[in-house]
């Protein structure tokens, strides 16, 4: 079985409305969280810049939490910026729910193959793709990647037990039956 990688390469763009400029592409630049005290009352936001005009807006994280509920290290990472933390706060579907914004990952992804069978591999050959990250991808656009074939012979040589059309961003397995005109690609 060939391992296939599905690797994050940068953190996505938000898909989010601009209040100045009405774009709607914003991105969250280093990475900066802001926490602020109210009384015995912590808020938490992501702090997010818009791509056109550079306007800066918060996603809220956490709203009008008592500071004792706060786990030490979760808060420590809010208050140093943490990089680990930023990815965890902008990959968090609540997160995203709550604020009413999408992620784009345009350009975000990478795949990571192997440059081809093993010597001994016998037709057909399974391969398991294994995402790093929650990167929504269509399997059949993956594949066609992957194996350097159009998504039109995907459907041809593929045989999964996902839908090849729909995105996914779990593991899944599929297996490249040989070329019906004799090339032997994989």
């Amino acid at each position: 079985m060939l391992p296939w990688i599905v690797q994050r390469t940068r953190l996505p763009l938000l898909s989010l409305r601009c209040l100045e400029c009405r774009a709607t592409v914003a991105t969250t630049g280093e990475g900066r969280f802001r926490v602020n005290a109210n009384g015995k009352l912590l808020d938490v936001w992501l702090l997010v810049r818009c791509v056109s005009c550079g306007q800066t807006s918060k996603v809220t994280v956490h709203e009008r939490v008592p500071v004792r509920s706060f786990d030490p290290v979760q808060l420590h990472a809010f208050e140093t910026n943490d990089s680990a933390s930023v990815a965890q706060t902008l990959l968090d579907p609540l997160v995203a729910r709550r604020n009413r914004f999408t992620l784009k990952w345009n350009g975000a992804w990478r795949l990571i193959t192997p440059q081809g069978p093993p010597a001994d591999a016998s037709w057909p050959v399974q391969v398991k793709v294994e995402f790093l990250d929650p990167v929504p991808v269509r399997p059949e656009q993956l594949i066609a990647q992957g194996l350097g074939i159009s998504r039109s012979e995907t459907g041809r040589r593929i045989k999964c037990d996902i839908p090849l059309n729909r995105r996914t961003s779990t593991d899944f397995v599929f297996t490249v039956h040989p070329d019906p005109q004799g090339r032997c690609e994989v």
